[in-house]
Protein backbone atom coordinates (compact mmCIF):
# COMPACT_ATOMS: atom_id res chain seq x y z
CA UNK A 1 0.00 0.00 0.00
CA UNK A 2 2.61 2.38 1.15
CA UNK A 3 4.46 1.66 -2.18
CA UNK A 4 1.31 1.97 -4.14
CA UNK A 5 1.41 6.01 -2.54
CA UNK A 6 4.96 6.54 -3.58
CA UNK A 7 4.55 5.43 -6.95
CA UNK A 8 1.02 7.80 -7.02
CA UNK A 9 2.95 10.66 -6.16
CA UNK A 10 5.70 10.33 -8.88
CA UNK A 11 3.22 10.10 -10.74
CA UNK A 12 1.78 13.57 -9.91
CA UNK A 13 5.40 15.12 -9.77
CA UNK A 14 5.62 13.99 -13.68
CA UNK A 15 2.41 15.11 -14.66
CA UNK A 16 3.28 18.57 -12.85
CA UNK A 17 7.02 18.90 -14.41
CA UNK A 18 5.84 17.86 -17.77
CA UNK A 19 2.43 20.41 -17.96
CA UNK A 20 4.87 22.93 -16.84
CA UNK A 21 7.59 22.21 -19.03
CA UNK A 22 4.85 22.12 -21.49
CA UNK A 23 3.46 26.14 -20.44
CA UNK A 24 7.52 27.12 -20.31
CA UNK A 25 7.82 25.57 -24.45
CA UNK A 26 4.70 26.99 -25.60
CA UNK A 27 5.26 31.05 -24.15
CA UNK A 28 8.79 30.62 -25.72
CA UNK A 29 7.43 29.56 -29.17
CA UNK A 30 4.13 31.86 -29.18
CA UNK A 31 5.50 35.29 -30.53
CA UNK A 32 5.26 37.97 -27.92
CA UNK A 33 2.04 40.82 -28.87
CA UNK A 34 4.13 44.06 -28.78
CA UNK A 35 0.97 46.22 -28.99
CA UNK A 36 0.31 46.30 -25.78
CA UNK A 37 3.46 48.57 -24.63
CA UNK A 38 3.39 52.27 -24.81
CA UNK A 39 4.94 54.01 -27.76
CA UNK A 40 8.05 55.38 -25.43
CA UNK A 41 8.32 51.08 -25.03
CA UNK A 42 7.91 50.29 -29.02
CA UNK A 43 9.60 52.02 -31.97
CA UNK A 44 7.29 54.84 -33.58
CA UNK A 45 8.19 56.14 -37.38
CA UNK A 46 6.19 58.99 -38.09
CA UNK A 47 5.17 58.92 -41.96
CA UNK A 48 4.53 62.35 -43.71
CA UNK A 49 3.34 62.75 -46.95
CA UNK A 50 1.71 64.89 -49.06
CA UNK A 51 -0.78 62.70 -52.12
CA UNK A 52 -3.82 60.94 -51.27
CA UNK A 53 -4.03 57.51 -50.31
CA UNK A 54 -5.39 56.22 -53.33
CA UNK A 55 -1.55 57.02 -55.23
CA UNK A 56 1.14 54.31 -55.45
CA UNK A 57 3.04 56.45 -52.69
CA UNK A 58 -0.28 56.18 -50.74
CA UNK A 59 -0.61 52.50 -51.04
CA UNK A 60 2.74 51.92 -50.57
CA UNK A 61 3.18 53.83 -47.15
CA UNK A 62 -0.28 52.00 -46.06
CA UNK A 63 1.47 48.69 -47.00
CA UNK A 64 4.54 49.52 -45.70
CA UNK A 65 3.01 50.42 -42.44
CA UNK A 66 0.91 46.88 -42.04
CA UNK A 67 3.50 44.87 -42.81
CA UNK A 68 5.68 45.98 -40.53
CA UNK A 69 3.54 45.94 -37.78
CA UNK A 70 2.94 42.53 -38.62
CA UNK A 71 6.58 41.17 -39.24
CA UNK A 72 7.36 42.64 -36.23
CA UNK A 73 4.37 41.46 -33.81
CA UNK A 74 3.59 45.65 -33.13
CA UNK A 75 6.91 46.14 -31.78
CA UNK A 76 7.26 48.83 -34.70
CA UNK A 77 4.40 50.86 -35.27
CA UNK A 78 4.63 53.59 -38.25
CA UNK A 79 1.81 56.12 -38.49
CA UNK A 80 0.99 57.37 -41.56
CA UNK A 81 -0.20 60.97 -42.23
CA UNK A 82 -0.98 61.40 -45.95
CA UNK A 83 -2.51 64.80 -47.98
CA UNK A 84 -0.43 67.17 -46.09
CA UNK A 85 -2.10 66.54 -43.30
CA UNK A 86 0.34 66.51 -40.71
CA UNK A 87 3.38 68.49 -42.81
CA UNK A 88 2.93 70.65 -46.24
CA UNK A 89 4.70 70.38 -49.58
CA UNK A 90 7.02 72.75 -48.48
CA UNK A 91 7.74 72.16 -44.93
CA UNK A 92 8.25 68.13 -44.67
CA UNK A 93 12.00 67.98 -45.89
CA UNK A 94 12.58 70.26 -42.68
CA UNK A 95 10.19 68.11 -39.88
CA UNK A 96 12.45 65.39 -41.29
CA UNK A 97 15.90 67.24 -41.11
CA UNK A 98 14.66 68.19 -37.81
CA UNK A 99 13.14 64.39 -36.61
CA UNK A 100 9.84 65.69 -35.91
CA UNK A 101 9.32 62.91 -38.34
CA UNK A 102 11.28 60.18 -38.54
CA UNK A 103 10.35 59.11 -42.32
CA UNK A 104 9.27 61.04 -45.67
CA UNK A 105 9.12 59.98 -49.53
CA UNK A 106 9.04 63.12 -51.45
CA UNK A 107 9.45 63.41 -55.08
CA UNK A 108 13.24 63.77 -56.28
CA UNK A 109 12.93 67.10 -57.56
CA UNK A 110 12.37 68.28 -54.08
CA UNK A 111 15.48 67.16 -53.24
CA UNK A 112 17.16 69.63 -55.51
CA UNK A 113 17.54 72.24 -52.83
CA UNK A 114 19.61 69.65 -50.91
CA UNK A 115 21.57 67.87 -53.60
CA UNK A 116 21.30 69.61 -56.66
CA UNK A 117 22.87 67.03 -59.12
CA UNK A 118 20.01 64.73 -58.57
CA UNK A 119 17.75 66.95 -60.83
CA UNK A 120 18.72 64.10 -63.23
CA UNK A 121 15.67 62.57 -63.08
CA UNK A 122 14.01 65.67 -63.85
CA UNK A 123 15.69 65.76 -67.46
CA UNK A 124 13.53 65.32 -70.19
CA UNK A 125 13.37 61.89 -72.02
CA UNK A 126 15.93 60.53 -69.67
CA UNK A 127 14.29 57.15 -69.38
CA UNK A 128 12.32 55.13 -71.62
CA UNK A 129 11.04 52.58 -69.31
CA UNK A 130 10.56 51.97 -65.56
CA UNK A 131 13.20 49.46 -65.80
CA UNK A 132 15.73 52.29 -67.35
CA UNK A 133 15.13 54.61 -64.05
CA UNK A 134 15.00 51.74 -61.71
CA UNK A 135 18.60 50.52 -63.00
CA UNK A 136 20.03 53.64 -62.76
CA UNK A 137 19.05 54.43 -59.48
CA UNK A 138 21.09 51.06 -58.10
CA UNK A 139 23.53 51.88 -60.25
CA UNK A 140 27.17 53.43 -58.78
CA UNK A 141 25.94 56.79 -60.49
CA UNK A 142 22.40 56.52 -58.54
CA UNK A 143 23.74 55.43 -55.34
CA UNK A 144 26.62 58.47 -55.27
CA UNK A 145 23.68 60.84 -55.92
CA UNK A 146 21.98 59.69 -52.67
CA UNK A 147 24.91 58.96 -50.70
CA UNK A 148 25.26 62.86 -51.22
CA UNK A 149 22.44 63.11 -48.41
CA UNK A 150 23.93 61.45 -45.38
CA UNK A 151 25.63 64.72 -44.84
CA UNK A 152 21.63 66.14 -44.71
CA UNK A 153 20.90 63.96 -41.51
CA UNK A 154 18.74 62.21 -44.42
CA UNK A 155 19.17 58.27 -45.95
CA UNK A 156 17.45 57.23 -48.74
CA UNK A 157 16.47 53.15 -48.69
CA UNK A 158 14.18 52.83 -51.41
CA UNK A 159 12.78 54.17 -54.89
CA UNK A 160 9.36 54.45 -55.12
CA UNK A 161 7.24 55.37 -58.95
CA UNK A 162 4.64 57.47 -59.43
CA UNK A 163 5.13 57.18 -62.81
CA UNK A 164 5.75 58.96 -66.24
CA UNK A 165 4.74 62.43 -66.95
CA UNK A 166 1.92 64.09 -68.77
CA UNK A 167 0.47 67.60 -69.80
CA UNK A 168 -2.19 69.32 -68.89
CA UNK A 169 -3.78 72.64 -70.07
CA UNK A 170 -6.65 74.78 -70.15
CA UNK A 171 -5.97 76.85 -73.17
CA UNK A 172 -5.28 75.06 -76.80
CA UNK A 173 -4.23 70.89 -77.45
CA UNK A 174 -0.61 70.25 -77.03
CA UNK A 175 0.59 68.38 -79.92
CA UNK A 176 3.92 69.77 -81.14
CA UNK A 177 6.44 71.26 -78.16
CA UNK A 178 5.63 74.75 -79.54
CA UNK A 179 1.82 74.52 -78.55
CA UNK A 180 3.72 75.39 -75.31
CA UNK A 181 5.29 78.51 -75.97
CA UNK A 182 3.42 81.17 -73.61
CA UNK A 183 1.88 79.17 -71.37
CA UNK A 184 2.05 79.38 -68.14
CA UNK A 185 3.26 76.09 -66.31
CA UNK A 186 3.24 74.97 -62.53
CA UNK A 187 6.28 73.27 -61.28
CA UNK A 188 7.94 71.66 -58.74
CA UNK A 189 11.65 72.66 -57.18
CA UNK A 190 13.69 72.02 -59.75
CA UNK A 191 16.07 74.02 -61.83
CA UNK A 192 15.98 71.46 -64.77
CA UNK A 193 11.83 71.39 -64.67
CA UNK A 194 12.40 75.43 -65.16
CA UNK A 195 14.75 75.13 -68.08
CA UNK A 196 12.57 72.50 -69.67
CA UNK A 197 9.62 74.63 -69.60
CA UNK A 198 11.73 78.04 -71.34
CA UNK A 199 13.23 76.05 -74.11
CA UNK A 200 9.99 75.63 -75.48
CA UNK A 201 8.59 79.14 -74.47
CA UNK A 202 6.48 78.69 -71.58
CA UNK A 203 6.94 79.97 -68.28
CA UNK A 204 7.11 78.31 -64.89
CA UNK A 205 5.20 78.99 -61.38
CA UNK A 206 6.45 77.60 -58.43
CA UNK A 207 3.61 75.86 -56.37
CA UNK A 208 3.10 73.40 -53.99
CA UNK A 209 1.46 70.16 -54.82
CA UNK A 210 -1.42 70.43 -52.82
CA UNK A 211 -2.37 74.14 -53.48
CA UNK A 212 -2.42 73.24 -57.19
CA UNK A 213 -6.04 72.89 -57.75
CA UNK A 214 -6.47 76.41 -56.17
CA UNK A 215 -4.37 77.84 -58.39
CA UNK A 216 -6.01 75.90 -62.02
CA UNK A 217 -9.39 77.17 -60.29
CA UNK A 218 -8.36 80.56 -59.79
CA UNK A 219 -6.76 80.59 -63.59
CA UNK A 220 -2.76 81.85 -61.90
CA UNK A 221 -1.39 78.80 -64.04
CA UNK A 222 -2.20 77.77 -67.47
CA UNK A 223 -1.58 74.35 -67.15
CA UNK A 224 0.58 71.22 -65.34
CA UNK A 225 3.16 68.27 -65.70
CA UNK A 226 2.00 65.34 -63.57
CA UNK A 227 1.59 61.33 -63.23
CA UNK A 228 -1.92 60.52 -64.43
CA UNK A 229 -2.31 59.00 -60.23
CA UNK A 230 -1.69 62.52 -59.12
CA UNK A 231 -3.32 64.55 -61.61
CA UNK A 232 -7.05 62.06 -61.14
CA UNK A 233 -6.62 61.81 -56.98
CA UNK A 234 -6.78 66.01 -57.16
CA UNK A 235 -9.56 66.19 -59.78
CA UNK A 236 -7.56 67.98 -61.81
CA UNK A 237 -9.10 67.08 -65.28
CA UNK A 238 -12.39 68.75 -63.88
CA UNK A 239 -9.95 71.85 -64.29
CA UNK A 240 -8.09 71.89 -67.59
CA UNK A 241 -9.43 71.16 -71.26
CA UNK A 242 -6.73 69.42 -72.79
CA UNK A 243 -4.18 66.26 -72.00
CA UNK A 244 -1.04 65.35 -73.54
CA UNK A 245 0.08 61.79 -73.38
CA UNK A 246 3.83 62.69 -73.83
CA UNK A 247 5.40 60.46 -70.78
CA UNK A 248 7.79 63.20 -71.32
CA UNK A 249 9.62 62.76 -67.95
CA UNK A 250 10.00 60.72 -64.79
CA UNK A 251 8.26 61.04 -61.45
CA UNK A 252 9.59 58.92 -58.62
CA UNK A 253 10.13 59.28 -54.69
CA UNK A 254 13.09 58.67 -52.62
CA UNK A 255 12.27 56.93 -48.57
CA UNK A 256 14.20 58.86 -46.70
CA UNK A 257 14.70 58.02 -42.69
CA UNK A 258 16.11 60.50 -40.56
CA UNK A 259 19.61 59.60 -40.21
CA UNK A 260 20.18 60.29 -36.63
CA UNK A 261 16.64 57.81 -36.09
CA UNK A 262 17.67 55.10 -38.42
CA UNK A 263 21.56 55.04 -36.79
CA UNK A 264 20.04 54.84 -33.13
CA UNK A 265 18.09 51.11 -34.72
CA UNK A 266 19.28 48.05 -33.59
CA UNK A 267 21.26 45.97 -36.78
CA UNK A 268 17.84 43.22 -36.23
CA UNK A 269 15.30 46.00 -37.10
CA UNK A 270 17.15 47.75 -39.31
CA UNK A 271 17.37 44.35 -41.59
CA UNK A 272 13.57 44.17 -40.81
CA UNK A 273 12.97 47.36 -42.03
CA UNK A 274 15.37 47.00 -45.08
CA UNK A 275 13.60 43.40 -45.83
CA UNK A 276 10.03 45.13 -45.90
CA UNK A 277 11.29 47.84 -48.12
CA UNK A 278 12.53 45.97 -50.93
CA UNK A 279 9.20 43.64 -50.28
CA UNK A 280 7.47 46.73 -51.00
CA UNK A 281 9.43 48.86 -53.40
CA UNK A 282 8.96 45.35 -55.69
CA UNK A 283 4.79 45.87 -55.30
CA UNK A 284 4.73 49.59 -55.49
CA UNK A 285 6.54 49.52 -59.21
CA UNK A 286 3.85 47.11 -60.20
CA UNK A 287 0.96 49.10 -58.25
CA UNK A 288 1.98 52.56 -59.80
CA UNK A 289 2.10 51.15 -63.47
CA UNK A 290 -1.30 49.34 -63.13
CA UNK A 291 -2.88 52.35 -61.76
CA UNK A 292 -1.63 54.96 -64.30
CA UNK A 293 -3.10 52.69 -67.21
CA UNK A 294 -6.16 52.34 -64.93
CA UNK A 295 -6.65 56.30 -65.08
CA UNK A 296 -5.75 56.73 -68.77
CA UNK A 297 -8.78 54.23 -69.23
CA UNK A 298 -11.32 56.27 -66.93
CA UNK A 299 -10.09 59.60 -68.30
CA UNK A 300 -10.69 58.25 -71.93
CA UNK A 301 -13.95 56.76 -71.27
CA UNK A 302 -15.32 59.82 -69.37
CA UNK A 303 -14.90 61.97 -72.59
CA UNK A 304 -14.43 64.67 -70.22
CA UNK A 305 -11.01 66.50 -71.12
CA UNK A 306 -9.61 66.49 -75.07
CA UNK A 307 -6.87 63.76 -75.77
CA UNK A 308 -3.81 64.40 -77.21
CA UNK A 309 -1.13 61.14 -77.80
CA UNK A 310 2.71 61.83 -78.31
CA UNK A 311 3.69 59.21 -81.00
CA UNK A 312 7.70 57.67 -80.99
CA UNK A 313 8.53 60.39 -83.94
CA UNK A 314 6.65 63.06 -82.25
CA UNK A 315 8.83 62.35 -78.89
CA UNK A 316 11.98 61.88 -80.55
CA UNK A 317 11.43 65.69 -82.25
CA UNK A 318 10.40 66.59 -78.69
CA UNK A 319 13.51 65.05 -77.26
CA UNK A 320 15.76 66.91 -79.78
CA UNK A 321 14.20 70.43 -78.91
CA UNK A 322 14.91 69.52 -75.32
CA UNK A 323 18.32 69.03 -75.94
CA UNK A 324 19.78 72.81 -74.46
CA UNK A 325 18.35 71.17 -70.74
CA UNK A 326 21.15 68.87 -71.00
CA UNK A 327 23.48 71.08 -72.32
CA UNK A 328 22.02 73.26 -69.16
CA UNK A 329 22.56 70.37 -67.10
CA UNK A 330 26.32 69.71 -68.39
CA UNK A 331 27.62 72.83 -67.89
CA UNK A 332 26.24 73.12 -64.33
CA UNK A 333 27.23 69.77 -63.42
CA UNK A 334 28.49 66.35 -63.37
CA UNK A 335 29.11 64.84 -66.53
CA UNK A 336 29.24 61.80 -64.38
CA UNK A 337 25.69 61.32 -63.71
CA UNK A 338 25.20 62.19 -67.55
CA UNK A 339 27.21 59.73 -69.20
CA UNK A 340 25.41 57.33 -66.72
CA UNK A 341 22.48 57.89 -68.00
CA UNK A 342 21.41 54.42 -69.97
CA UNK A 343 20.52 56.55 -73.52
CA UNK A 344 24.06 57.59 -73.14
CA UNK A 345 25.30 54.00 -72.23
CA UNK A 346 24.15 51.90 -74.66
Amino acid sequence: MKKLQIIARLSILLVIFLVLNACQTASENYPIDYEQLSEDERIVIRFSHVVGEDTPKGMAARKFAELLKERSNGFIEVQVFSNGKLYKDGEEMEALQRGDVQMIAPATSKLTKLIPEIAIYDLPFAFRSYDEIHEYSKSSAGRHLVDKLEAHNLIALSIWDSGFKQLSNNVRPITHYSDLKGLQMRIMPSDILHKQFTTVGSSTKLIDFNNVFNELQKSTIDGQENTLSNFTSKSMYTLQNYLTISNHGYLGYFVLFNLEFWNSLSPDVKLLIHEVLVEVEQWEWAAAEKLNKEKLNEIEECQCIDIEYLDEGSMEEWEQAMLPVYDYYRAKYSNYYLNSLPKFEN
